[in-house]
């Protein structure tokens, strides 16, 4: 394994103090339980949208703190769920009189410690609601899941939700909001190799040099099939009807298309990807009015990408389009 680090107990605290001391103007991270937290929070009069998850997804979710956008998140150990203490302390130190949004991508540890850590706040007379995505069209049940996990629709959600509690809307409308992307958006991935996580020491699954994992978590965990390594038209065109199948999307619908790299996918791969996959969506007459395309949920360095649509409509298209300051999205400020 050759990895930059130092001691792979150590990784995800090193990390965070790095991320801290680039962006002191947006978060600061506290410790013991570690929690990223937005600088000016709690913010009088606004609801704190909450995430977090396991490390090595960066820049989920610490990369997404700040102005319209996360008020906290808290980092697990690489791969690990956070634990509900820290939940906890993330939900205390931003959230106010309007409360707080905790979204949770469904894995089961995930799920079960931000339920526990929502219920020791409302116990404490704060107003908390949790929403679980589950964006991933591969599998129904998974390693790490019952029921389909959430993946790259939640770097969607967490800015939609972001810039609807930046802009003042209720607990009760910015919950309403979550659920109805939760609703619209979907994803599929796909790898190329498997991620090393630094206390193993080792890739987490095999995967020859002619062989593709079609349908993997952000965990690289088992997708639907492994096959032969192919073309990017081939390729992407499976990734392609899976997504638009599934809600199904139809001609005439207009759609945020996120293309994400895993971690070791470089630009160069992941452009000529998203250009294959704007051509198909076109050819089935559904309108692609807003993008991303980049490492903005990984899976350490592996290489693969995933791709992931949301339906937009006027409402959702603004909310997008609204200011956002943090580490890893900035527009409009």
């Amino acid at each position: 394994m050759k990895k930059i680090i130092n001691d792979p107990k150590t990784v995800v605290a090193e990390s965070l103090r790095g991320l801290a001391a680039a962006h002191a103007h947006v978060l600061r991270v506290e410790d013991d339980p570690a929690i990223v937290v937005r600088v000016d929070a709690p913010v009088a009069g606004k609801v704190a949208v909450i995430s977090g998850g396991g490390s090595g997804h960066e820049p989920l979710h610490g990369g997404f703190v700040g102005q319209g956008m996360l008020a906290a998140a808290v980092p697990g150990a690489v791969f690990t769920s956070p634990t509900p203490d820290a939940v906890e302390a993330a939900v205390k130190a931003t959230t106010g009189d309007a409360g707080a949004l905790l979204i949770v991508k469904n894995y089961t540890g995930d799920v079960l410690n931000f339920e526990t850590a929502g219920e020791l706040a409302a116990a404490e007379g704060l107003d908390v609601r949790s929403v679980v995505i589950d964006d991933d069209v591969a599998v129904k049940d998974s390693t790490y899941t019952a029921g389909r996990r959430g993946v790259g629709g939640t770097v969607l959600l967490e800015k939609i939700t972001g810039a609807a509690a930046e802009r003042g809307d209720t607990l009760d409308a910015v919950e309403a909001l979550a659920r109805k992307v939760i609703g619209q958006v979907r994803s599929i991935g796909v790898a190329l190799t498997a991620p090393t996580v630094p206390h193993a020491g080792e890739p987490s699954f095999d995967l020859a040099d002619d062989e593709i994992e079609f349908g993997i978590g952000i965990h690289g965990e088992p997708g639907i099939e492994r096959t032969a390594v192919t073309t990017a038209d081939e390729l992407v065109a499976r990734m392609v009807e899976a997504v638009v199948t599934d809600l199904p999307f139809a001609e005439g619908d207009k759609v945020l298309l996120f293309t994400n790299s895993m971690g070791g996918t470089p630009l160069v791969e992941l452009y000529l990807a998203h250009g294959i996959a704007e051509r198909l969506l076109a050819e089935r007459g559904i309108v692609v009015e807003r993008r991303l395309v980049g490492p903005y949920i990984t899976s350490l360095e592996m290489q693969g990408m995933s791709l992931t649509l949301l339906k937009l409509d006027d409402e959702l298209t603004e909310l997008w389009d609204a200011p956002v300051n943090t580490p890893a999205l900035r527009w409009g400020v």
